[in-house]
């Protein structure tokens, strides 16, 4: 009688332990799904500023379509990878931000441009947006790792693989050359 009071005792407490881990792996998703919407309003706000951007930039570099079209490009291309996932939306977002890089570098020839005050307030804001790109982004593949952690971790492991929790990927720089540090002069 004492045998089964105490295998019973172990069951509920590992019923117990069980649902801790459980509701751990939903609070680590659900912060997840936050990070993820963190990057995605900023990714918004910075595709907002980019038609204000171009045509500021467009009255003062009129021979330098290519310049603005391949932002214009990019832009849409990013718009179009918000459906996709973080890897799919990276590639997309690390193309756009080339393309922003360039048209600034471009940008530094035309001196009434650079003195323009609606450019300065669009670039000092594109600027507070990459910013706040990066935190965001910081922030969700942190979420991620923990998540992915507990997938991979005993006794977590288990109770993930039975609510077929999956590993979800990274928001990062897949191209080296974006990795680089750009060499931009205002």
């Amino acid at each position: 009688m004492a045998i089964s009071w105490v295998l019973l005792g172990i069951v509920v407490l590992l019923g117990l332990y069980a649902i801790s881990i459980y509701n751990k792996l939903v609070k680590t998703r659900q912060m997840v799904n936050e990070g993820w919407s963190g990057i995605d309003v900023q990714l918004k706000r910075r595709a907002n500023l980019i038609p204000n951007l171009v045509e500021t930039v467009k009255g003062y570099m009129g021979h330098e379509r290519e310049t603005l079209e391949k932002v214009t490009e990019m832009r849409a291309r990013a718009a179009n990878a918000s459906k996709g996932g973080a890897m799919e939306r990276s590639l997309a977002e690390g193309n756009l931000s080339k393309a922003l890089v360039n048209l600034m570098a471009v940008a530094e020839n035309y001196p009434d441009l650079k003195a323009n005050e609606g450019f300065l307030n669009l670039q000092q804001e594109l600027s507070g947006v990459e910013d706040e790109i990066q935190l965001a982004r910081r922030y969700y593949n942190g979420t991620v790792r923990n998540l992915n952690t507990m997938i991979d971790q005993f006794p977590s492991n288990i109770v993930a693989g039975f609510f077929s929790y999956a590993k979800k990927d990274y928001f990062e720089v897949e191209n080296e050359e974006e990795r680089a540090t750009p060499q931009v002069k205002f």
